[in-house]
């Protein structure tokens, strides 16, 4: 497995997203995927303080203690669930969720602490403040942040510059074949400032793994579970159109829709991990194996004139 740089630490380029520990997967489930992952090189493991209202967290914790100094862990807060009188940004509760982070996860650091979604009642420098103590601290090696657009972004890295405060290596969005929206502004911060971005629902949630046909998910899948509310985020007649022109492109060339949406984002340079949620072995080694492919510039062209008419969506986690 091939890696790549998150500040001045190294990731697996697959990861693992673990928001499905403590609900969709227990505990000897989780053993198993992490065994998996030491034995085929990933090393880079996501997950959220709301992930099974904190039991990914513990689940996660048990699984790498034995390892920890071999693996990668990123962690976010501020989504939902802070104390009473205080919001996600703020520096009493940054200083509250890591502990209650660090205890769950049984370590004394997180290598990557990422604000879940942005706070617009706390003034930035004071998120980013109370980040930089905890680098300082030691509680916490790199920072960054989910769901942020392009000047939010922009204007956290002149702040963390002109504070002398650590700096969002990360920004983690979705993104994906489907969903292309952060290729209009985001990305090209990320570029400019040398900061990585992690794609979330790289695979549509399984859109993109040709477990949805035109009558809809296949039973046992995560789409077939949710709401027609949140289905719709993901789901409608021309994108299910667009993922059989896609289907009909890879099998032309004996490759999966699977390696093409993990492959495809790595295409780019900013991009430092492609985060995919796995409920067992076997999804795993499919996600790990699909990196493998490097597609020439006329496959991403013939790829990118098939996504021409793709309609984009606001994002969310």
């Amino acid at each position: 497995m091939k890696q790549r740089s998150i500040g001045a630490l190294e990731v697996s380029i697959v990861g693992l997203g673990c928001n499905n520990f403590g609900s969709r997967v227990d505990k000897d489930g989780v053993s198993s995927l992490f065994t998996a992952c030491l034995d085929n090189g990933v090393n880079f493991f996501d997950t959220a303080d709301v992930y099974g209202d904190g039991a990914s967290e513990e689940l996660l914790g048990d699984a790498i203690r034995a390892n920890r100094d071999e693996v990668f862990v990123a962690t976010k807060f501020g989504l939902r669930g802070m104390d009473p009188g205080v919001t996600g940004g703020s520096a009493s509760w940054i200083r509250t969720a890591v502990d209650r982070s660090l205890r769950r996860l049984g370590t004394d650091w997180i290598d990557l602490y990422q604000i879940h979604t942005p706070d617009s009642v706390v003034d930035q420098s004071e998120t980013l403040g109370a980040l930089n103590d905890l680098v300082v601290a030691g509680k916490v090696r790199e920072i960054g942040c989910s769901n942020y657009d392009a000047e939010l972004l922009d204007n956290s890295l002149d702040i963390s510059a002109r504070e002398s405060f650590a700096a969002y290596s990360t920004i983690q969005n979705r993104y994906s074949l489907l969903h292309r929206e952060p290729e209009s502004e985001v990305l090209e911060v990320c570029e400019d400032r040398k900061v990585g971005f992690l794609p979330y629902f790289p695979l549509e949630s399984g859109l993109l793994t040709g477990k949805v046909s035109e009558s809809g998910p296949l039973p046992g899948t995560r789409l077939a579970e949710w709401p027609a509310d949140r289905l719709d985020l993901f789901l409608s007649d021309s994108k299910i159109a667009t993922v059989k022109r896609l289907e009909n492109w890879v099998d032309s060339r004996g490759r999966s829709l699977l390696e093409l949406a993990i492959s495809w984002l790595l295409m780019n340079p900013s991009v430092p991990s492609i985060i995919a949620g796995a409920t067992s072995v076997e999804q795993l080694l499919a996600n790990a194996q699909a990196a493998d492919w490097v597609l020439s510039d006329i496959d991403m062209a013939e790829v990118n004139d098939i996504l021409t008419d793709a309609p984009a969506h606001p994002s969310g986690e």
